[in-house]
């Protein structure tokens, strides 16, 4: 007969096995660290740095704008993208919408006269801001560009040395490396590094190039697309606010056109009084040298010869026929009699 079990008590063959005391050896090799150790896939690091950078643009932008635009986006997988905005709307509408798509950094392209492109670059929604005139753009779709580069790869930044020695390049140095370094673990990006974007300050701008790395021998292919930054101003604010620097070599499109236009007027003017000079000078009455007295000095007067009148008709020359044209012409009348015989 089976006897009254307590309660909370089990049978004798019915409970867990009790875990065994490991032994001296046993607690040593887990003690030990392991000599191989496999690291985790690069996509499962956890991504921290969390920027996004919204490209777009204004309504009139040509072709070439558009172009360059859709190439920085492929360059660039922390991006995002939106409708072109009115050119009726103001500047700090944009702040709203980096809010509204979730985005602290912003590339903004602004057309003006359908043939002048502005670049904003700014910090949304604290600031700073800076805006430059785009000069000599080209594509990756270029036949000039024969590199390739894998896309969503990560870039190097490699900036010229003046950016450490003057502060508003620093300030600017700063604004490129968080705009265009694509974070790490990216959901979109890849954990390879094979092109470079260079920053180099030329005649008073920034010009931008991208190269392939070829890993055989370390050389570079440009890739593109390329295009040149020509500062105007760094604001406080993001899209505005107090000026921080003014470029003082920055000359607007509008009046380098017209300095174009005066040099060419003046080359004109300049044609057109010549020759109404010498149109004077045809026209101008020819200044007569006085006399010189004193040519008449060594002039001998010539002896002077009576005049004689001559009352007889001269001779006249006798005519002499030439004897060969009257061969010619005996020649011609028996050849015609000839014809008329036959």
């Amino acid at each position: 007969a089976a006897g009254k079990r307590k309660r909370g008590a089990l049978p004798a063959g019915d409970g867990k096995r009790a875990r065994r005391e490991p032994g001296p050896a046993e607690a040593a090799a887990e003690a030990a660290p392991q000599e191989y150790s496999i690291p985790p896939p690069v996509s499962q690091g956890k991504w921290k740095n969390k920027e996004r950078v919204l490209i777009f643009s204004s309504r009139g932008i040509n072709f070439r704008t558009r172009h360059l635009m859709k190439d920085l986006r492929t360059l660039m997988p922390h991006s995002k993208a939106d409708t072109k905005m009115d050119r009726k709307d103001q500047l700090f509408v944009i702040n709203e919408v980096c809010e509204m798509k979730n985005c602290n950094k912003c590339i903004f392209f602004e057309a003006k006269k359908k043939q002048d492109l502005y670049m904003w670059l700014s910090n949304t929604p604290q600031g700073p801001s800076a805006k430059f005139l785009v000069q000599n753009v080209h594509t990756l779709a270029e036949l000039k560009m024969t590199g390739n580069c894998l896309r969503g790869s990560r870039p190097l930044l490699s900036f010229d040395p003046i950016f450490d020695k003057e502060p508003h390049y620093a300030l600017l140095k700063e604004l490129f490396i968080q705009i265009f370094s694509t974070p790490q673990y990216h959901p979109k990006s890849q954990p390879f590094v094979d092109h470079v974007f260079t920053f180099t300050v030329t005649d008073e701008r920034i010009w931008f190039r991208n190269y392939q790395i070829i890993e055989e021998d370390a050389s570079l292919v440009e890739i593109g697309p390329r295009f040149v930054l020509n500062l105007i101003k760094i604001f406080q604010g993001s899209f505005g606010g107090p000026t921080l620097y003014e470029n003082p070599h920055y000359q607007s499109p509008n009046t380098h056109r017209r300095l174009i236009r005066l040099s060419v007027a003046a080359k004109f003017r300049e044609k057109q009084h010549v020759k109404e000079v010498q149109m004077m000078k045809k026209k101008g009455s020819k200044v007569l040298v006085k006399e010189d007295p004193t040519e008449v000095v060594f002039e001998t007067p010539a002896e002077e010869k009576p005049v004689e009148i001559q009352l007889v008709k001269p001779e006249s020359k006798p005519i002499v026929k030439d004897k060969k044209k009257l061969r010619k012409i005996q020649r011609k009348k028996q050849k015609k009699l000839f014809r008329t015989e036959a």
